[in-house]
């Protein structure tokens, strides 16, 4: 079984992977920091799906947060014993990079894009909903572009909530209307609707790019879901889509070495 995380600023996605089915996955706050304090949890999620440590062969991780590294690395090392794979965009993944910098893209942003190629075809926009919210390109010919981010959903209320004493902070859910009738109501309708808008003016944007006029978009990360419901461009929702990257990205440097999966 192949155990797979991605850490990022708000939250861990963690999964497990036995052959290409993904038979278990979790949605955690990242709040753990030490080696002992990661090992000792995933021991538990573990636990509660019934699979032993031992049952772990390999492990592959991305992070946006690199304080956390070295404690993810350590315990997936002490409690699995398993050397986890990495992944960063200096890593084989497969995929061109075609940015001026591509150490600096974030690694989650290029396991999405490998994943959403290989299901999806090309070309190809994915939108992750996450503490950013990411829109990352894939060329017809499946190379990455470079893409577009900006402050996520519940990061700008958040940020409505830390600057304006008399906001509160409310729950995302759709509003009956555009035209909020109470200030919960009317935050709601501003960062829902609102970052619709800024996603299919983004994508409209992309497309007018050519060969990307028709570029598919895909949608992940925590908030997806709900985006797909206000957004006109979003076309296909696949919530465990990084997941599915680093297990394609760790199958395919595995591969390479002679080692298998």
């Amino acid at each position: 079984m192949l155990l797979v995380v991605d850490t990022g600023n708000t939250t861990t996605v963690a999964g497990i992977f036995d052959g290409d089915n993904l038979t278990a996955h979790w949605r955690l706050s990242s709040i753990l920091h030490t080696p002992d304090e990661l090992g000792i949890y995933m021991l538990n999620l573990l636990g509660t799906k019934d699979i032993k440590p031992s049952d772990i062969d390999g492990a592959a991780f991305a992070s946006v947060v690199p304080s956390l590294d070295f404690s993810m690395t350590e315990a997936i090392k002490q409690y699995f014993g398993v050397i986890p794979l990495q992944v960063n965009a200096l890593v084989d993944t497969g995929m061109k990079v075609l940015c001026k910098n591509p150490g600096q893209v974030g690694a989650d942003r290029i396991v999405n894009a490998v994943a959403a190629r290989e299901k999806y075809g090309t070309p190809l926009i994915v939108a992750d909903y996450g503490t950013a919210i990411t829109f990352d390109v894939v060329s017809p010919e499946g190379a990455y572009l470079g893409g577009a981010i900006a402050p996520g959903l519940q990061s700008g209320i958040s940020a409505l909530f830390s600057k304006a004493a008399k906001l509160p902070q409310v729950a995302l859910s759709i509003p009956e209307s555009v035209i909020g009738r109470s200030t919960e109501e009317a935050i709601q309708s501003g960062i829902l609707f609102g970052n619709a808008g800024l996603t299919d003016r983004i994508v409209d944007m992309i497309r007018e790019t050519p060969g990307l006029e028709n570029a598919k978009v895909i949608a992940t990360g925590g908030h997806a879901g709900l985006m797909a419901k206000v957004s006109r461009t979003i076309q296909h929702v696949d919530k465990w889509l990084t997941l599915e990257g680093l297990k394609m990205i760790h199958r395919r440097i595995f591969a390479r070495a002679g080692r298998g999966n």
